[in-house]
């Protein structure tokens, strides 16, 4: 094949700086290739790379999904960057080989190809893209797209890859030391409050609340890394503050005193009560029925507290109960508690939810699918295994999911989603709340 090809592109297209740039580029890269044997790298394993890299040369999946369909129509395995390698196929060619892709979809992820250097357009005098053979039928002259930009490129693009890979690696770390020391704060502030011991504990989870709730997966490392300092030196505080409590004997290892394991049967999470209140003011009229007033609640009064835990710790019980007895249960014999929310199609919910699909273990096919999903979440948002029960007890499981979703997708707007959900499961308690409204305040249904 001859490398003669037009440097400009056809019709009302315009030559870009962008365009010439990359035309220069590879021609002298191909002339240091010259009778070497570099730059010969296996396609589909360049596209792995790149697809990892997408990132630094600004490609959406779709835009790697059109060079995936322009790799199909080069029948080589390898591709030969000292040489142009170009592929002619039509636009309904690519578009079957982009799943139906329409044909201006098509043309826009092109130009973002061609923008980021990473093919080149060959355009023939009509502008239609074919290939001339000679009499022993080898290919004369091709017009189409040159991919040989993309082998010249594959050291830069093994690159980029690399340290996308360690970028996602550092912020799983982070993510991990965030989760970790929310967990031991607010196990540790739980322990000092159901104990009764010295120490400022309401002041210590009014900070966890302020740095509780999900960790976003758009989220800066940098950012994230604020927030991990921030709770690390919380932690700090709150256990050198624990510890500051103990007796010689609490600290002793002897047999007769902390050996044996004990279990904190208080389930009153203080931390979350701590913001429950501000919570149930702010409560947005989406997650609970219009024109309803609140319940109000005396948390000074210590007799109610203590009959209100001793109600919740009765529910526990039943809750677990439940869940031993239907726990191999399918959707449709679940309980009847957990069949609130049948009437509501599982599509409607999870296009007004759409963030909770990001944390399936594979994809969300099934009401099932979403309350294994929905547990998982609970967890990553801060909220505590007690409020989980409850909500599932009062609304039902599938209901308890439903929430969870919605809760999800405005956790930037919630301080505290643990005392976010005690308070909306308040309202299911008397009758005050439903999942229908919420899924039609997040498809913009219910909003004025």
């Amino acid at each position: 094949m001859t490398d003669r090809f037009a440097t400009t592109p056809f019709g009302g297209r315009s030559l870009s700086h962008a365009m010439f740039a990359v035309q220069e580029k590879t021609a002298r890269a191909r002339e240091k290739l010259a009778g070497t044997d570099a730059n010969h790298p296996e396609k589909w394993a360049l596209l792995r790379e790149l697809t990892q890299a997408r990132a630094a040369f600004f490609l959406s999946d779709r835009t790697i999904a059109v060079l995936e369909a322009l790799l199909s129509f080069y029948p080589e395995t390898l591709l030969d960057g000292s040489t142009p390698v170009v592929v002619f196929p039509s636009n309904a060619e690519l578009s079957m080989r982009t799943r139906g892709m329409s044909s201006a979809t098509i043309r826009r992820h092109l130009a973002a190809l061609v923008e980021a250097g990473l093919i080149i357009r060959r355009d023939s005098p009509n502008g239609k893209r074919y290939a001339r053979r000679g009499e022993g039928g080898e290919i004369e002259h091709a017009f189409g797209f040159d991919l040989s930009p993309l082998a010249l490129r594959s050291d830069e693009i093994r690159e980029h890859a690399a340290a996308a890979r360690d970028m996602e690696r550092a912020i799983h770390r982070v993510r991990s030391e965030i989760t970790i020391h929310l967990r031991d704060v607010s196990k540790t502030i739980d322990a000092g409050l159901s104990e009764e011991r010295l120490g400022d504990w309401e002041a210590y989870a009014d900070e966890l609340a302020a740095l509780s709730g999900r960790v976003s997966r758009h989220l800066p490392l940098e950012t994230m890394k604020v927030r991990r300092d921030s709770l690390a030196a919380l932690r700090s505080k709150v256990e050198k503050a624990y510890l500051d409590t103990l007796s010689n004997e609490e600290m002793s290892g002897t047999d007769s005193s902390s050996e044996h394991h004990i279990q904190n049967s208080n389930i009153d999470h203080h931390f979350e009560r701590a913001s429950e209140k501000s919570q149930k003011q702010t409560a947005a009229p989406e997650f609970a029925n219009s024109g309803v007033a609140d319940r109000g609640r005396d948390d000074k009064a210590e007799a109610g507290r203590s009959q209100a835990m001793t109600k919740m710790r009765q529910r526990l019980l039943d809750a677990k109960l439940k869940r031993v007895q239907h726990r191999d249960a399918v959707p449709g014999d679940l309980p009847t508690g957990t069949m609130k929310a049948s009437a509501l199609p599982l599509g409607a919910v999870l296009e007004a939810c759409p963030q909770i699909r990001d944390y399936a273990r594979n994809d969300i096919e099934d009401w099932r699918d979403l309350m294994q999903t929905a547990a998982l979440v609970r967890s990553m948002l801060g909220i505590s295994p007690d409020a989980w029960e409850r909500a599932r007890e009062t609304m039902g499981d599938i209901n308890a999911s439903i929430t969870i979703a919605a809760i999800l997708e405005r956790a930037g707007e919630i301080r505290s989603p643990g005392g976010y959900l005690r308070a909306l499961t308040d309202r299911a308690e008397i009758g005050q709340y439903s999942v229908i409204p919420v899924i039609k305040a997040l498809n913009g249904e219910g909003r004025a």
